[in-house]
């Protein structure tokens, strides 16, 4: 793909599912800008799913470095994402770098950004736990993202307070909210007919408001934390016969292996592969409950009013734990059947949406964050979005004069 010299080229690297999500609305938002040439660079990190949600968001890469080979180390992969990236740079000589989160490929993509003294721009900036094993090896990789990034889009107050307390310049950071917010406003507004047949035949079906949704990915549960979330499952699957549990698989064998080994023809589970986004969005939409490691989930259960059992034992989100929302369970089994149980046995909760985590413009601020970095003071239509703030909490089933201070 080429881009006309007289814009100015930015990099958009990205490899998962989840930087394809919340990246998607900030690439739609410069590809609409006359200034700006987009480049979309694909690591290929997740293969299968960044394509198909790329494909939903109408987003072409203009690379794809397909770094992914069977049973490889982190190092391998850094050095196979770092080299193919390095031969962009000196391609296309961008004046900017988008990373999103804390990925391999975002960790590379800033490196590489670095060496070659092209600025940064990291998206979800600031998120910590203050573990560097929990989750691993993301919660490194953030931090060092953190010294090599010019601009630090944070998505909430707190993440702001973390990167100044690192001794990063105010000046620097900007709370946006999340973009994942964003992307999933859009994707309320513009979702068709669900596309997985099984998803439409469970939503169609007289429990189809009996559901739970369950997704696990995370590296340090992977030994042994996956199979004890898959006994606690079948234990739910027992206690509470009259709901279905869908667990979406992650393409990892390893994954994959440890739950179907424990799961596989339990009545009342469904194990699926992964979803369009918008019919995991659907399907997540209507669930009693979710269960999960994932870090975008926890955005995106309360945007939808739906509590979380967070399989973790750190959360970079507490937010979440503090509007009630989301209860950090790890993965011990007993405590996951415990607190699912207590959420199951009462089902007539009212559960509103909470906007915890943005209000769908973070793209626009981030958006005129670069704008007058390049000094496009006139620019066509630019929005200036209000300040963000925080809307009030509410408790699942509390009433607005119950609201949390």
């Amino acid at each position: 793909m080429t881009v006309p010299l007289t814009k100015d080229k930015i990099f958009f690297i990205l490899g998962t599912r989840p930087e394809v999500v919340k990246l998607a609305p900030v690439i739609r938002r410069f590809q609409s800008s006359q200034h700006f040439g987009v480049i979309v660079v694909n690591t290929g990190q997740h293969r299968e799913l960044a394509q198909s949600f790329l494909s939903l968001f109408n987003i072409s890469p203009s690379y794809n470095c397909r770094v992914m080979r069977p049973g490889q180390t982190l190092a391998h992969l850094s050095a196979r994402i770092l080299h193919c990236l390095d031969e962009l740079f000196d391609r296309e000589s961008p004046c900017m770098t988008f990373v999103q989160g804390d990925t391999s490929s975002a960790l590379c993509g800033a490196l590489a950004s670095f060496y070659r003294r092209v600025p940064v721009a990291h998206v979800e900036a600031g998120l910590r736990t203050f573990d560097p094993s929990n989750p691993f090896p993301e919660e490194t990789n953030r931090t060092l993202i953190a010294r090599l990034t010019d601009e630090h889009f944070a998505p909430t107050d707190r993440a702001c307070r973390h990167l100044l307390d690192e001794g990063i310049a105010s000046e620097r950071i900007s709370v946006t909210g999340n973009t994942v917010v964003d992307a999933l406003q859009h994707i309320l507004k513009t979702c068709g007919q669900i596309r997985n047949k099984l998803i439409r035949d469970l939503l169609k079906s007289p429990g189809s408001r009996n559901l739970v949704t369950i997704t696990a990915h995370r590296r340090e549960n992977w030994e042994g934390g996956i199979r004890e979330i898959s006994l606690a499952l079948r234990d739910l699957t027992w206690r509470f016969p009259d709901y279905r549990f869908v667990f979406t698989l992650h393409p990892n064998p390893l994954i994959r292996e440890q739950v179907s080994s424990v799961l596989a023809g339990t009545p009342g589970i469904f194990l699926v592969d992964s979803l369009a986004y918008s019919d995991f969005i659907k399907l997540l939409s209507v669930s009693r409950l979710a269960i999960s490691d994932s870090g975008g989930l926890q955005e995106e259960a309360p945007s939808l009013g739906v509590p979380v059992l967070i399989t973790r034992n750190r959360t970079e989100r507490p937010e979440i734990l503090e509007a009630g929302w989301g209860s950090l369970v790890g993965t011990d089994r007993n405590v996951i059947v415990r607190e699912a149980s207590r959420i199951l046995s009462r089902p007539d909760v009212d559960r509103r949406p909470l906007w915890l985590f943005g209000d769908g413009l973070a793209a626009e601020r981030i958006f005129n964050r670069i704008v007058r970095r390049f000094g496009y003071q006139d620019h066509e239509a630019m929005i200036e979005p209000k300040e963000l703030v925080t809307p009030p909490l509410f408790l699942p089933g509390q009433q607005p004069d119950q609201r949390t201070k």
